[in-house]
């Protein structure tokens, strides 16, 4: 498996991550024994990097991403692993200081951690950007200091909010985003951006080159975000398609 330099930041991560939001059963369940031996193959194959949120699944995916690493008995310097804070699925977004410092430790303790390597906030298109730049950036620097969090990244969905954010932030407050659905045979928009994230110096994840599903033959879930025209004319485009793992080599190469 290729390693990758992500940004600045100095981690050399897998080309391709383990995303661990089906972990929490977020498209159906996983047993117990399937997600051990998914992760297991994961670091058989090279993957060192797996990302995960207390929001998947009601904090199920950290709980079981954290078991499942123990059970491989994989050295903790060995892997990269991500979480999130600001979203949850019981309370729906808090961006504040105090929830974000109280929410690494109840990260902490599902993944049984000393420490995670990246702490995004995530979805921040669901708050006050402004809050996010005053409030929630600087409450990620204290986690940061505290040795909580090695890297601070931020994550969303439109790709407007990354130059908001890091126009209005001390330099080298943010080392990673995440952005999602914008890098894949249907989408290749974030590619506008990246000379821009080069010159910030930040790293950049890609991520769901599925597109959350749409891109596969069970199709999206129900509450996925793209035009009802969109969900239909995808089940037509059958000819000449490849598989999921054809649109990963895509956007891997």
């Amino acid at each position: 498996m290729e390693l990758r330099e992500l940004g600045g930041t100095g981690l050399r991560v897998s080309a391709v991550g383990f995303g661990a939001s089906p972990l929490g059963h977020v498209f159906g369940d996983v047993p117990r024994d399937a997600a051990r031996a998914a992760v297991r193959r994961a670091l058989d194959l090279g993957v060192n990097f797996f990302d995960t949120s207390p929001y998947y699944g009601g904090t199920v995916s950290e709980s079981v991403l954290g078991d499942c690493l123990r059970h491989a008995a994989v050295p903790r310097d060995q892997v990269v692993v991500a979480t999130k804070c600001g979203r949850y699925k019981d309370e729906g977004f808090d961006f504040s200081a105090a929830r974000v410092a109280r929410s690494v430790d109840e990260s902490l303790a599902r993944l049984g951690l000393d420490y995670v390597d990246i702490l995004h906030a995530h979805d921040i298109e669901f708050t006050s950007l402004d809050q996010i730049v005053n409030e929630t950036i600087p409450a990620l620097r204290k986690i940061k200091e505290s040795g909580k969090a090695r890297f601070i990244g931020i994550t969303g969905l439109p790709l407007s909010i990354y130059p908001y954010v890091l126009d209005r932030v001390l330099p080298g407050s943010v080392d990673v985003i995440l952005s999602y659905c914008h890098y894949g045979i249907n989408d290749t928009s974030l590619v506008d951006l990246l000379p821009y994230l080069k010159s910030k110096g930040v790293g950049v994840i890609t991520a769901s080159p599925l597109a959350m599903g749409l891109l596969t033959d069970n199709g999206p879930p129900d509450w996925h975000p793209a035009p009802e025209e969109l969900k239909v004319s995808r089940s037509f485009a059958g000819h000449g398609k490849e598989d999921g793992g054809g649109h990963v080599r895509w956007v891997v190469s």
